[in-house]
This record gives C-alpha cells, sequence and structure tokens, in this order.
C-alpha cells in the first residue's frame, strides 16, 4: 500500500474516532444521557474480557452483531460486537441509534440495561448487564433447547407487551422498535424477560402516527402492511409481537419446513390447521398444559397479527390482557372464561 494512502486511511479512522465520540455525546445528551450515564470502556478492555472476540465467549450471534460474555474488574458483561461488512458509512447510525435508545430505556425493568461503549473499534462495542439464564432462541426456548415451563414462558410474554407498551406510550415521539423477535430477548437470573437491539428502530415525529420507510427485519415477524406499503406504525411491533407469542405457544420458529418440504410461516400453519378444523398443538409437558389460559393466549396472537392495522390492539391493551390471562393461573375454562 502507498504511504499517503496508508496516511489517509489512518486519518479517517482518527476523525471516524473523534467525530463518532462527539456525535455519541451530543445523541445521549439530547436522550436523557444525564439519568443514564454509561461508561467508556478502552479498547484493551473489551478484547481482553473477550479473549479478543473468541468463540468461546459467544453468548448468541446474529446477523449485523455478536454477542460475547466478558469479565472486566471481576463483573460479567454482555458485549455487542457488530460486523463491519454490514454496515455502510450511511447505516452506521443505526448502531448510534442503538446506543442512544437503549441508555434511554435503561432505567425500565423489562430492557436490557445499558452499561457502556467502546468507540475504539471501526464501529462501536456496546456494553450491557449480563443476563444470567441467557437468550431465547428462534424456538422461544433456552438456547440450549431447553423448553422453559408455560408460566415462563407467559411471564415473558407480559414482560416484552409491558416494554412494547412503554416504547409506544412513554415518550412525546412513539418509539417502533421494529425487530420484536425471541432472539432480541435475554433472560436475567429470576427468568424476567429484558428486551433488546434498537439497531432498526424508529422515532415518530411529534404528533405522527406512521411514517414511510425502508423495509427492516426478520423474515417471519414483519408487519404485511409494512412490507407492502412501507408505513410504519405501533402496530408494525404489535404483527411482530403477536407472530412471537405464537412461537412461545407452539415452540416453533417463525419460518420452518412445512411437511411437504416448503418453507411455512407459523402463522399460516395455525390459520391452515383452524380453517381444516384441526387442533393447535401447543408445546409443553403433560402437566404444563394449560388449555383455556393457552386458548385465550392463541386468540390474543392472532388477533395482533391480523391483516389490517386497524383490526389489531394497542400494545397496551395487549399487555392488560396478558395480565388477564395470567391470572387465571388456575387455568381457564375451555370455553376461554376466568
Amino acid at each position: 500500500m502507498r504511504p499517503w494512502r496508508r496516511k489517509k486511511m489512518s486519518e479517517q479512522r482518527e476523525w471516524f474516532l473523534k467525530n463518532g465520540s462527539t456525535f455519541l455525546q451530543e445523541l445521549i445528551a439530547d436522550s436523557n444521557g444525564i439519568s443514564n450515564p454509561i461508561r467508556f470502556f478502552s479498547s484493551d478492555q473489551i478484547l481482553k474480557a473477550t479473549d479478543r472476540f473468541h468463540p468461546n465467549c459467544f453468548i448468541s450471534r446474529h446477523r449485523f452483531f455478536t454477542w460475547y460474555k466478558g469479565v472486566i474488574e471481576d463483573r460479567p458483561y454482555a458485549i455487542k460486537k457488530f460486523t463491519d461488512s454490514w454496515f455502510s458509512e450511511e447505516s452506521e447510525r443505526e448502531v448510534y441509534n442503538d446506543i442512544v435508545l437503549s441508555a434511554r430505556v435503561s432505567n425500565h425493568t423489562s430492557f436490557l440495561k445499558l452499561l457502556g461503549c467502546s468507540l475504539e473499534f471501526p464501529l462501536p462495542v456496546i456494553v450491557f448487564e449480563y443476563p444470567e439464564n441467557g437468550v431465547l432462541n428462534e424456538q422461544g426456548a433456552c438456547e440450549d433447547g431447553t423448553l422453559l415451563p408455560w408460566n415462563v414462558r407467559l411471564k415473558i410474554a407480559k414482560e416484552v407487551a409491558v416494554a412494547v407498551t412503554y416504547l409506544h406510550t412513554a415518550f412525546p415521539r412513539i418509539i417502533i422498535h421494529r425487530d420484536i423477535k425471541p432472539t432480541n430477548v435475554f433472560l436475567d437470573k429470576n427468568w424476567n424477560a429484558k428486551l433488546t437491539d434498537f439497531t432498526f428502530s424508529v422515532s415518530l415525529p411529534v404528533g405522527k402516527s406512521w411514517i414511510k420507510d425502508k423495509v427492516v427485519g426478520t423474515f417471519g415477524y414483519i408487519d404485511p402492511v409494512y412490507f407492502s406499503r412501507g408505513l410504519v406504525t405501533e402496530y408494525t411491533d404489535v404483527f411482530s409481537f403477536g407472530i412471537l407469542m405464537l412461537v412461545l405457544l407452539l415452540g416453533k420458529p417463525a419460518d420452518f419446513p412445512g411437511s411437504d418440504g416448503y418453507h411455512c410461516n407459523i402463522l399460516d400453519y395455525v390459520k391452515g390447521l383452524q380453517e381444516r378444523g384441526e387442533p393447535v398443538e401447543f408445546v409443553g409437558g403433560v402437566n404444563d398444559m394449560m388449555p383455556g389460559q393457552m386458548n385465550m393466549f392463541l386468540d390474543l396472537a392472532l388477533r395482533c397479527c391480523q391483516g389490517r392495522s386497524e383490526d389489531r390492539p394497542k400494545m397496551i391493551l395487549v399487555a392488560k390482557e396478558i395480565k388477564i390471562i395470567e391470572k387465571g393461573s388456575h387455568d381457564c375454562s375451555e370455553d376461554g372464561q376466568i
């Protein structure tokens, strides 16, 4: 490489660190950084904590980032490293968006708490509290495949619903998550759910209920209205949450191979069963079945997944209804009455 080019690349890196740091600090200050201070870690601390991002430190791997466990000053952390190759100069803003919105909601118990970040990498590396019980897998189970008891899965749904309700109601500008799915839900030592990942999240303008934007998210969870028309609304999240409910209830991923060899999405699978008059089989052990609760939960999930946005309930109502379902812990009767 020619010396002048090497020098230019070095200068660009220095500019990125300087400008990125300034940009990040301004955004954090603008989004309640005073009450949610975050710590800045050096690259040496991050590399030592993760054994230079060694696979042995993996928590989970996503398309755009990887989670690692790292120990700094005798404290465990969840460390999120973005995949540099997936982000253009234009889309780097999504990384900062993740940091800022994570900071904004960190005082709420239903979100993974942001503790700090390092700007001494091509893209910021983000540091969160460590979730002792890991992350859900694509089937809504523990990452090692262990199925969670129904009461824990119901509790997870309730806590994620509360988290999404908070995003939709707590700020002058409604925050739309846009990527609600099991692998963005972590579990602490008490099996409390912690929603995370604001990479694709967007804040609607004050007083506005929708915007048009490019389609992002995860296949199987994307609202069909959003997919076909580019309209982002609070009901975009309601649909994704409904799919999450189905995954937790059936123990199947949002998209899976059907009996005919073709891919099948979980919503069409359930609707097909109902149209044919066949029962929807809920996952769980013999002593874990709560058919009344589960049928009410299924009905709510399908209402969240209605084709038209206006036919879906708001998240605040979804959260309230799940709490009602949970209160019927002795189980509800077969007709869905508590």
